[in-house]
């Protein structure tokens, strides 16, 4: 009995030592898709499912480029809703006769994508403009039109889809409509800057310099307002009211002629009360003399009236 069981220990032993060392079955390879197969542009010939579908899908979810003069965006695809049924797709391809090709469409979120366009319309929107005026260091400056854009949303939106869904990936330039400012000739014209400590009442034409001339400003218990204003009225020959100022007390209304106090033109301005006027008292000019008014030579207050306009900005400055 003991040589039985050592035969058949021996026996067990020898058998289990053949099978561990049988290697197993070989594995069936995974099926490829036929050669020359295309699918949405890209070519899957020769692919397993899994290998076709990971580089079809990555060639849709690229984002899409969009380009405005040095910007550049870019849309992704997870951003907008994007769907494309790449599985069913590949399976398809799986079963497919060699060389053939697939389109294959994504579905875009309309409302996403209108979303995301209507913020870029809103971020490169622009508004028209006509040259602006300002004053810089006393002198003024003329800041040029401002051309307005509008993007064209809807085929922006369209543009858009059309990429994403074909898995197409050319730049997009985005489409604006661009807006010139309405024809406005009297937008910038003459200009008048006083500077209140020098005496001085210079012209210009938007920024160019015209003319400049020696005026009277307000003495200090009556001083001349500093500020923007504009002439918002012009009299010929005006007459003269006296104002319910303590200075005036007891003055008449003085007719046009000789010895009117406001000469032969008034401008007056938006500052209530206060114009440029001509006088007949010219050992005032260059000095703080007047009651707040800017004071001229006759002859050159007649010049100026000739070449300024309702509207005139004026811009009175300290120095």
């Amino acid at each position: 009995m003991k040589l039985f069981g050592l035969v058949l220990s021996t026996l067990l032993a020898t058998s289990a030592v053949a099978f561990a060392d049988t290697p197993p079955p070989p594995t069936a390879p995974a099926p490829t898709i036929p050669d020359g197969v295309i699918l949405a542009s890209v070519p899957v010939g020769g692919m397993t499912a899994d290998v076709a579908a990971s580089v079809v899908h990555a060639a849709f979810w690229q984002p899409v480029v969009l380009r405005f003069k040095t910007n550049t965006i870019k849309v992704d695809p997870n951003d907008v809703g994007l769907s494309v049924p790449v599985d069913l797709a590949v399976a398809k391809a799986l079963a497919a006769s060699p060389g053939t090709t697939f389109a294959l469409r994504g579905v875009v979120d309309a409302g996403q994508l209108s979303a995301f366009v209507a913020h870029l319309a809103q971020r490169f929107a622009k508004k028209a403009a006509q040259p602006r005026l300002l004053l810089r260091a006393n002198r003024p400056v003329v800041l040029p039109p401002v051309v307005g854009q509008i993007l064209k949303q809807r085929v922006t939106v369209a543009e858009i889809t059309s990429e994403l869904a074909r898995g197409t990936r050319t730049p997009i330039d985005l489409p604006f409509k661009f807006v010139k400012p309405a024809a406005n000739p009297e937008a910038i014209g003459p200009v008048i800057v006083i500077r209140r400590a020098s005496n001085l009442l210079t012209l210009y034409s938007g920024a160019r310099y015209v003319r400049q001339f020696k005026v009277a400003t307000g003495q200090s218990v009556y001083p001349t307002p500093l500020g923007r204003f504009q002439i918002v009225v012009m009299w010929k020959n005006p007459w003269w009211y006296p104002p319910p100022d303590p200075w005036a007390a007891g003055k008449k209304p003085t007719p046009p002629g000789p010895g009117n106090p406001l000469g032969t033109r008034w401008m007056g301005l938006s500052a209530p009360g206060v114009g440029i006027h001509g006088t007949p008292e010219a050992d005032s000019i260059g000095y703080s003399l007047s009651h707040g008014c800017i004071r001229m030579l006759i002859p050159s207050a007649e010049w100026l009236f000739d070449h300024v306009r309702v509207g005139t900005p004026v811009y009175i400055v300290g120095a």
